[in-house]
């Protein structure tokens, strides 16, 4: 009996073996994704959010997520500024280093010389001036009613991180989780990608862009240059992506696995026509990003190749705009967005703020692109953001943002605001991990709600949108 026990242990112990040796010596795309998402996460959590290394490994990597990710361990090198993960710390070989001015990117082909280039000085601003009134400082004008709602558990939902009240121009109310303040930065995931469409919208007020604009690729006979910016600003270019987030996809390919997003993006084929196929996708955002750097640049538009040599000064420049164009003027000075290996500035994803620059953000949305009476904007920008998107059934804006809210657990092609009898005006930038920002211009409204709240929980923050409407209302 014993002798059969050490010849199963043996056995097992042999299988095992293999099991490691093998990711060692070549580890699955899902290993090096998990490996990947876990550096950067810590990465930027650790040189953006001042947070400790391992939390963010145990709270926003483990906890919540893939099975392969709680084995996961990760090592930070504060005064190389990198950051190592791999499956029990030795295989999957992720690597994430930290650039002043654009963050942390994955450093997948193991170049961190040419990775680190993509750097800007920034300028130094305090996060923030608790002295004077919001929205140049953070001075509440608290309602009493409204602190009473967000203050309610089961209205900021589980994993709530941050939330900030805007009505008529002022900070209304506020509340933070255990370990968060007002100036904590924190990761808005897809909100980036209203932040992008603004972006766009800079270049077109400087007359470098415009939305009609196609000829993106410029091979021969290719049915991709009859993509102009608006199918990209609608999600609905036609190009082949695959937004799964449960294996190796399209947009986890392309976040973990490639040094070139934008290149990566642009090598997908056409499967539809432009405008007649909606399609949320990641990478049509950082496609968007590489356009508008294009554009600010002076590089010509029609190719979106992959990018080889040393940087220009004229592209190192362009990580500066969200900066310099958008964020300083709005006060929005804990805002950073971080750039890919290659300098892609990874406007799907990447952009970490505290809950009143979010906010900041949509008054300026909700505000039409007009900041402090200065129009920043082109006039009727951002009410063609907010206009539907015809491929979309009415669930998605022309702009980057979406006309409904979080579904949760609604049934596929219904409206999840509809049970709340939210203002139909009402329209929603939308995040991974329970990330949103709710703008309702009939009622002089933002409403930015932060956390880590998986899909799974099924959290709808319509129920508290809806609750606040009415605390507000004369």
């Amino acid at each position: 009996m014993r002798t059969g026990l050490k010849i199963a242990a043996a056995a097992v112990a042999l299988v095992l073996g293999g099991v490691v040796l093998k990711a060692a010596l070549a580890p699955s795309e899902l290993l090096r994704v998990g490996a990947a998402y876990s550096a950067k996460m810590v990465c930027s959590n650790v040189f953006l959010a001042g947070r400790d290394a391992q939390a963010v490994l145990a709270d926003d990597v483990q906890a919540p997520g893939n099975p392969v990710l709680k084995v996961m361990r990760a090592s930070v090198d504060k005064d190389q500024q990198l950051v190592r993960a791999g499956f029990f710390g030795l295989f999957g070989k992720g690597l994430a280093v930290y650039r002043p001015g654009t963050g942390c990117a994955v450093v997948p082909d193991g170049d961190i010389a040419r990775a680190a280039q993509y750097r800007f000085t920034s300028t130094a601003l305090p996060l923030v001036d608790a002295s004077q009134p919001w929205p140049v400082g953070a001075q509440p004008q608290t309602v009493a009613a409204v602190q009473a709602l967000i203050d309610q558990d089961d209205l900021a939902g589980p994993g709530m991180r941050a939330i900030a009240v805007i009505h008529n121009g002022q900070l209304v109310a506020q509340r933070y989780g255990k370990g968060f303040d007002a100036n904590s930065r924190l990761l808005g995931w897809s909100m980036t990608k209203t932040v992008s469409a603004a972006l766009v919208g800079l270049q077109i007020a400087d007359g470098k862009l415009a939305m009609n604009r196609q000829g993106l690729w410029h091979a021969s006979g290719d049915p991709r240059a009859a993509i102009a910016v608006a199918d990209l600003m609608a999600m609905s270019s036609g190009l082949q992506y695959n937004e799964g987030y449960g294996a190796v996809s399209d947009v986890t390919r392309m976040l973990y696995l490639e040094p070139d997003m934008a290149a990566y993006t642009a090598s997908l084929p056409s499967v539809a026509a432009p405008g007649k196929v909606w399609n949320y996708s990641s990478g049509t955002t950082v496609l968007l990003s590489r356009l508008w750097q294009q554009a600010a640049s002076g590089e010509p538009l029609d190719g979106l190749a992959q990018r080889s040599g040393a940087p220009s000064p004229a592209w190192l420049a362009t990580l500066a705009v969200p900066q310099q164009r958008l964020f300083a003027p709005l006060g929005m000075n804990s805002a950073v967005m971080e750039a890919d290996a290659r300098g892609n500035l990874v406007g799907s994803s990447y952009m970490y703020a505290t809950a009143q620059d979010w906010a900041r953000f949509g008054q300026f949305l909700l505000q039409d692109g007009v900041w402090q009476n200065r129009r920043m904007l082109p006039e009727g920008f951002v009410a063609a953001m907010r206009e539907v998107a015809p491929a979309s059934g009415g669930q998605y804006g022309q702009g980057q943002l979406w006309r409904w809210g979080p579904d949760g657990d609604t049934p596929e092609g219904q409206n999840p605001d509809a049970p709340f009898h939210l203002p139909p005006e009402t329209y929603w930038m939308e995040g991974h991990d329970g990330q949103s920002i709710a703008i309702v211009p009939s009622q002089k409204l933002v409403v930015v709600r932060l956390g880590l709240t998986p899909h799974d929980r099924g959290y709808l923050p319509q129920r508290m949108l809806a609750a606040i409407i009415r605390a507000v209302q004369p």
